[in-house]
């Protein structure tokens, strides 16, 4: 069973010299680092001018990402594995436990 989902791959060449896959591998891993380093900053904002600049900054790097990601999939450069239905409602289930002892 091909649980696999993906798009059907747009060939790049494979030498020593980047090609256009690698620079925007490159790039989506900057912006997710980007991401999670905005994310602690607006946890330790102190003042709410600053944590709007940093949260609208926040925001545009993901919305970056996402782009970046959606090109690379589109691209099948990136694929996604399909979840078994008895997977995803375990998850759900764990979550639920845990929300209840919160």
């Amino acid at each position: 069973m091909n649980n696999k989902i993906e798009n059907p791959k747009t060939e790049v060449p494979e030498t020593t010299k980047l090609n256009d896959r690698d620079y925007l591998n490159g790039i989506l891993e900057s912006l997710k680092n980007m991401s999670n380093n905005f994310s602690i900053a607006l946890n330790e904002c102190s003042n709410e001018v600053m944590y709007k600049e940093v949260f609208q900054m926040f925001k545009e790097t993901k919305d970056m990402a996402r782009t970046a990601y959606n090109i690379m999939f589109q691209n099948g450069w990136y694929a996604l594995e399909q979840a078994e239905e008895q997977k995803i409602t375990s998850k759900q289930n764990d979550c639920s436990m845990k929300m209840q002892q919160l």
